[in-house]
């Protein structure tokens, strides 16, 4: 199910190789990411999935990520669902991973060495099903988290109710920025612009609402901590990031009975031609 890409040509890997957090030329976000208490060990958070129309030069992405930067350089990781026609060859919806580690290598998925693939049924990157009469809203229960005793970066399918699909690892011999903790960990929706600087939607292609069931969101955002303990989100100080409220939105979410029903943010939008670069 992965695409395949024998070589790993220079033109290819700039076109895909940017880090989500970077803020890039034809990049718009829309989310959250932690600003106190680093270091930090992982994440985990529940997003909602959604299907959307993007051209061949764009890309639409949501997405965990943890990630380090000195001087210019950059080490992260980061799992979640995409729409990207160039990379998948099609307009659906993907599960992905994605890493940038030291002397600046990294890719998507296992188009290059890197990314070590463990579990048999549950793949790093594979199309989600569309969605069937009465199967309720799509989402990805996913985890970015390190390993305290070997130090590798492992993602995970996190389920409600029995055991957790442990997918794979990124070794950390892979970074030279994180193999031991990361300063910063994150969720967000994010997109790149086509060339012509149209932007693509974002989330489920509306803008935030009262009615956040309709509304892309995303919840159950827990964090570990330096110690290797699972902290629940609204312990700590969290920087909303939104580059562009013109086209794109960001809405806290209400709080729920418990962490667990309570939706953290919603988020999302159009896009359109007039959004900037």
């Amino acid at each position: 199910m992965e695409p395949s890409f024998s070589i790993l040509n220079p033109k290819y890997k700039e076109k895909h190789s940017t880090p989500l957090t970077v803020e890039s030329h034809e990049t718009h976000f829309a989310g959250v990411r932690t600003q106190d208490k680093s270091p930090y060990h992982g994440l985990a958070a529940w997003m909602s999935v959604h299907d959307l129309n993007v051209s061949n030069d764009q890309i639409s992405y949501t997405a965990i990520y943890v990630e380090s930067g000195v001087n210019n350089k950059v080490n992260s990781i980061q799992t979640g669902w995409m729409v990207n026609p160039s990379l998948f060859g099609d307009n659906r919806t993907w599960s992905y991973g994605f890493w940038k580690g030291a002397n600046g290598a990294g890719c998507y998925n296992t188009i290059c060495p890197g990314f070590v693939q463990v579990s048999k049924t549950d793949l790093l990157s594979a199309p989600f099903p569309y969605p069937g009469k009465g199967q309720g809203e799509r989402a990805v229960y996913t985890s970015i988290l390190q390993d305290k005793i070997t130090g590798n970066w492992w993602t995970t399918d996190v389920k409600y109710r029995g055991p957790d699909t442990h997918i794979g690892y990124w070794p950390k011999e892979l970074f030279d920025l994180i193999a031991n903790s990361v300063d910063m960990v994150g969720v967000t929706g994010a997109v790149r612009a086509s060339s012509s600087g149209i932007s693509p939607p974002m989330g489920n292609g509306l803008l935030p609402t009262e009615d956040e069931k309709a509304s892309a969101h995303v919840k159950n955002l827990e964090i570990l901590d330096s110690e290797f303990i699972v902290q629940e989100s609204n312990k700590y100080n969290l920087e909303k990031v939104l580059d562009n409220n013109k086209c794109y939105g960001l809405k806290d979410g209400k709080k729920g009975i418990s962490f667990k029903e309570s939706i953290l943010f919603t988020y999302g939008g159009p896009g359109g031609d007039s959004c900037g670069i």
